[in-house]
């Protein structure tokens, strides 16, 4: 077991690590300062899972709230969540759920289910409920109605990370199809990214438009509830 996992980090595994670090701290930390109801700071690490493989995943999604804790405190905390989100999604990715776009809205629920599973704990005991995401409003909104905190956190949780999750596992699978497939050979895992059904362009501007979709339903669901 340990020769796969060695063989998922090589030269461009810790290329793609740092890069997508960025791409999770500079888009989440957008997401935090518009207080939107999703979090969106897992793309990156999605990413990785992909193409690199689950515990390159889980290293990325690891390392990702680390260093964002360094200047965020509030990230660092759900590191183990990011941990598990791209250890999942390098298991689904693994298992040919990252080949078209349907198969990448069932990976974004199971994702989900394990990001709201882990997160669940911290966010009751760390936080108690109420955190510094947009999907705060929620739980604010169901413990004024009389539910009890971790009744609140756990429907807050399973309203707002499938939305967040499948965007996502979309945007990742997205930017995945928009490369080139001479750069995606480079990586550990290219049969992972290899679309299924249709060509990269339908499967990228599909997966586009169901994410625009997913967002809007989910801002729906955030102004009926405010």
């Amino acid at each position: 077991m340990l020769d796969k996992i060695k063989k998922d980090f090589t030269t461009m595994t810790w290329v793609l690590i740092p890069v997508a670090i960025a791409i999770n701290i500079a888009i989440g930390q957008i997401v935090v300062l518009l207080k939107l109801p999703v979090f969106l700071d897992s793309i990156g690490t999605v990413l990785v899972g992909i193409i690199c493989g689950p515990w390159a995943g889980a290293l990325t999604g690891a390392l990702s709230n680390t260093i964002w804790g360094l200047f965020n405190p509030d990230s660092l905390p759900w590191w183990p969540v990011a941990f598990f989100i791209g250890l999942v999604a390098g298991f689904c990715a693994n298992a040919g759920l990252f080949k078209n776009w349907w198969k990448v809205i069932l990976s974004g629920f199971l994702i989900a289910l394990t990001a709201a599973i882990v997160s669940t704990p911290i966010s009751v005991y760390l936080y108690g409920g109420i955190t510094a995401s947009g999907s705060s409003f929620i739980t604010a909104y169901l413990l004024q109605t009389g539910q009890g905190l971790w009744s609140a956190v756990v429907s807050t949780s399973f309203l707002t990370e499938p939305v967040d999750k499948i965007s996502t596992a979309m945007l990742a699978f997205a930017i995945v199809q928009g490369l080139s497939k001479r750069l995606v050979a480079r990586f550990p895992r290219p049969e992972n990214a290899a679309a299924e059904a249709g060509n990269s362009t339908t499967q990228l501007i599909t997966a586009i438009i169901v994410t625009i979709i997913v967002v809007a339903l989910g801002f729906v669901v955030r102004n009926m509830l405010s």
